[in-house]
Order: structure tokens, then sequence, then C-alpha cells
């Protein structure tokens, strides 16, 4: 790319924005895209974007006419629809009452079933039992080279493939030891305290507000949230009972007073009966609805437009760990079954002369003193 040029790459279906790459040297088409609504700067990339609609290609079209040039994204092929065969149904049933006797959640079950389905297919005409660990490799080593599979897709397969030899076959737990990812680095995406009371409040009504309020105020997942009895509210106690969490476990967190306010608030208006958050049904409020709320919420404060829910409960750990909260608190709070998964927020810590002291400062000061 010249230095008078900006590239709009053309998004991959259903992607959720559009990235740019600006040149260095113009500077005022930069400053120009900045006040564009939504737009964003990743500087792991050095990209910039918008969200991915029409409106906002036309105003870029717009704005920088023949400066803009429309490059191609290649897309990674689409991973076929599997045929599942009455013997492929018959391994999945089996794999299904093995995990329903071992009491997984039912959203594991359903992303493992998923999984294997296209391990199965793929092994249609091979006997499972049979299988070596290379030709396990072999078609995981294809899904990554072909189809581009994230990590997370990799790492899931894996557990599928290995629940399904272990539980369902009776294997034992190294007969396959399959070759992992290694592990990345990322941080997790946190939010300023300021971003975070601005989205919290963003809501009018009183429902909406008072689930991210909980979110946040004390750490939780989605579906944490959602399945919130009115009852998990211990208000004498001061902690929330947080029931069949992540890896089956239940564990408590923080009852925040002003959360409690706002609860017993929301409690009056809409008289919950069994959920704390109720759809309008009277069942469980759903995750998709959480997330729009939330959605709606970073529009209307202009914050971070990468930002998800989740991103409230990273923001909790890491908001703690500022201010020296003990990271075994942050750790049970969370619901971490070891401290090295709440470490990762030591990284997101800003460094500067106001959280750590240097020891040029420190020699310096003893130095002084010393001469006194």
């Amino acid at each position: 790319m010249d230095s008078t040029t900006i590239c709009m790459f053309l998004p991959l279906r259903n992607a959720g924005r559009i990235k740019f790459q600006i040149p260095f040297l113009m500077k005022e088409e930069r400053l120009a895209f900045k006040q564009l609504n939504g737009s964003y700067y990743h500087p792991n990339q050095r990209l910039w974007s918008l969200p991915n609609t029409e409106e906002h290609k036309k105003q870029v079209v717009a704005l920088f006419g023949d400066k803009l040039k429309e490059v191609s994204t290649n897309a990674p092929p689409e991973m076929p629809e599997p045929v599942v065969t009455e013997a492929i149904q018959q391994e999945l049933d089996r794999h299904f009452q093995k995990l329903k006797l071992r009491n997984y959640s039912n959203s594991t079950i359903r992303t493992y079933q998923s999984n294997l389905t296209q391990f199965f297919v793929y092994f249609k005409n091979a006997d499972l039992a049979a299988l070596t660990k290379e030709q396990i490799e072999g078609f995981v080593f294809e899904l990554v080279q072909k189809y581009k599979i994230s990590e997370q897709k990799q790492n899931m397969m894996i557990n599928a493939i290995k629940s399904y030899y272990e539980h369902t076959l009776g294997k034992p737990r190294e007969y396959y030891t399959i070759t992992r990812p290694k592990p990345s680095k990322d941080l997790p995406n946190t939010l300023s305290e300021e971003e975070v009371l601005a989205i919290i409040n963003a809501p009018d009504n009183i429902k909406h507000k008072a689930i991210l309020h909980t979110i946040y105020s004390a750490g939780l997942r989605i579906g944490e949230v959602i399945r919130l009895r009115v009852k998990d509210v211990r208000s004498d106690d001061g902690f929330l009972f947080i029931k069949d969490s992540k890896g089956k476990k239940d564990r408590h967190t923080v009852l925040s007073p002003l959360l409690l306010d706002l609860l017993r608030k929301y409690y009056k208006l809409h008289k919950p009966s069994y959920w704390l958050f109720e759809g309008q049904d009277g069942g469980q409020y759903s995750a998709t609805s959480i997330q729009q709320i939330y959605r709606k919420a970073v529009k209307e404060t202009g914050s971070n437009p990468w930002s998800t829910p989740h991103t409230l409960r990273h923001s909790f750990a890491t908001h703690l760990m500022q201010r020296g909260v003990n990271i075994r608190y942050i750790q049970t709070a969370l619901g971490h079954s070891s401290s090295k998964t709440t470490e990762v927020y030591t990284r997101v810590l800003s460094i500067n002369s106001k959280t750590l002291k240097s020891p040029l400062d420190v020699i310096m000061e003893s130095a002084t003193l010393d001469k006194k």
C-alpha cells in the first residue's frame, strides 16, 4: 500500500466490523475517520475499524472518495454440513447418556455433541475404537489448515474427542494425549472505571440496569446471572450465592450494598417469583437479551465497541486488583479453580509512576537519608 491510499478490507460474511489501514502520513484522514460514530483503533494490528453496516460504508466512501481502495479478504472454506447416519446417531446417543450420567452441563453436552458429529462423519468408514493418535491428530490438523479453526475450537474438538474415548469407550485418560495448541497470551479486554459506570447506568429500564450492575459488581458470567434465584440474594449475610457455576461448582461472591438497594427497588416493581431476572413468560431471562442490553448501552455511551458483557467480569477483577485486593479473594469471587487463571489480570494492570515505584527512586531516597 502506498502512502496516499486507504485500504478497506472487505469483511468476511457475518463479520461485525470493517477494518481499514490508514497510512501514517495521512493525518487529516485519520482524524476525520476518528470522528465517525463507532470508529475504533486496534493498536496490535495498526488498523482502524467501523461497524459493518451499509451506512458506515457509504460514509467512508463519501469521506475519502478516490483515496479509498477495497481489498479482498481470502476467507477459509466453510466446513460442510455433516450428514448424520443411523450408526453415527447411535454413537452420539451413547455419548449423550454417559455425559448426562456424569452430570455434565447441557451447554457442554451440546458443544461436545456438535464437535463429535464432525469427527464421526470424517471417520464414518473407520473403526473408531481402533483409531490411532496419529489419525486423530491428522483430522484436527486438517481442520486447522483447511478451515482455519480457532484455538478455542481446536481445544473444544480435542475435549469432545477425549470425552468420547474416555467416557463412552472406557479408554484410560492417557490413551489419547492429543497435541494441543500452545496457549495464547492474549490479555483480557477491560474497561476503565469511567466506562463501566457509564455503561451500567445507561439503561432507563430498572431490570436492564439491575442486570448490568449485578454482572459488574459481583463479577458474574452471563450464565450465572440468568440462573440467579431470588433466594440467592443473601442480604443478611452480605453475599450472592452462585449455584452450579462453571465446573458444576457452587460459590459465594460479594453483594454490594449499592447493588442490594437497586435489587430491592427492582423487586418491588417486578416481583419476580423464582428467577431473580425473569423473561416475559416468567422463565429465565435469555443470554441474547442481556447481550442486546449491553450492546445498546455501549452504543449510547460511545464505549469500547469490542467489549461484551463478559468484559464487565474482566473489569471487576482488574479493578479489584488495582485497589490491592488479595488475589485469593478475587479468585474465590470469580470461581477460578486455580490462582494461575486469576493471575492473568496482573498483566492488565497499568504500569506507571503511580502504581509502581522505580528502584532508582528508592536508592536515591536512601542515599539522601544517609547523607543527612
